[in-house]
């Protein structure tokens, strides 16, 4: 089949299973009528079953713990809390200031990727360990081939205070206590003994328990795009109330500036 023909069959066509909304008459999701079958979901539930396909109050609350406790502080200080907090006091609006935010939340070393990576990390160690492949060995090429792992690890301090309170609230639930939140600890125990002394963050917690409950490593990613929103919207709406332009200003002395004392002339 050449593009042409390829495009063509596309034009003024798009077939798909899952969903639809027929004006005036009902909005549908995989096969369910939302406002007749799913209207008693909670909105975890909804999205859940939107990304997963799976209808489980359980897991929704579950992840709902787990966004309050892991994600969303309210520090103006935090990267992705930054672009919100600056973009209020230039006057922008909220949707700009908290899509800017969304956008950063998708980096390499913070928030979705490691988020991802640290789900990905524990499956594929989990599947070579059932081969019969040797643990220490599978760590330490991670480490040597990635110079570290998702889930392990984080800057400022060694302790990450969101677990124990994490770990409180999944056994609460009946969860936290699968074999991949085991491998997870597991992992931790090997990296805080070797002479990294990386240990376990909450996303490699997160990680392992909702393996515990099926989801995927893309299915995770999805479900927590969102995950740092109830943090951003506090740190708009603080910086809202300030002077305009206040947000970290930086005088000209403290720059230390080693270049050409010219003024530079834009364009040429």
């Amino acid at each position: 089949m050449n593009i042409p023909n390829k495009l063509e069959e596309y034009e003024d066509n798009w077939e798909t299973e899952i969903g639809g909304w027929i004006p005036g008459e009902k909005v549908f999701l995989r096969g369910k009528n939302v406002l007749t079958e799913l209207k008693e979901y909670r909105w975890l539930e909804y999205l859940l079953f939107g990304i997963t396909g799976r209808h489980s109050p359980r897991i929704a609350r579950l992840i709902e713990g787990m966004w309050v406790i892991c994600t969303s502080f309210p520090d103006p200080r935090l990267w992705n809390n930054r672009i919100a907090a600056l973009s209020a006091t230039a006057r922008s609006t909220g949707v700009l200031g908290s899509a800017g935010a969304l956008a950063v939340s998708e980096a390499t070393i913070y928030g979705l990727k490691p988020i991802k990576g640290g789900m990905d990390f524990l499956y594929r160690i989990d599947r070579e360990l059932n081969k019969g492949q040797d643990f220490e060995e599978l760590v330490s090429s991670e480490l040597k081939k990635y110079r570290g792992i998702y889930g392990y690890g984080r800057p400022l301090v060694d302790r990450d205070e969101r677990v124990e309170p994490l770990l409180e609230f999944a056994h609460s639930m009946g969860a936290g206590q699968g074999r991949f939140t085991d491998l997870a600890f597991r992992v931790d125990e090997y990296l805080g003994n070797s002479r990294f002394k990386y240990r376990v963050n909450a996303s490699g917690v997160v990680a392992g328990m909702l393996a515990d409950e099926g989801i995927t490593p893309e299915q995770h990613y999805h479900l927590a795009t969102l995950t740092f929103t109830a943090g951003v919207f506090p740190c708009f709406l603080d910086a809202a109330q300030k002077p305009e332009g206040t947000f970290f200003p930086l005088r000209v002395s403290r720059i230390n500036f080693e270049g050409n004392d010219k003024s530079r002339v834009w364009g040429d």
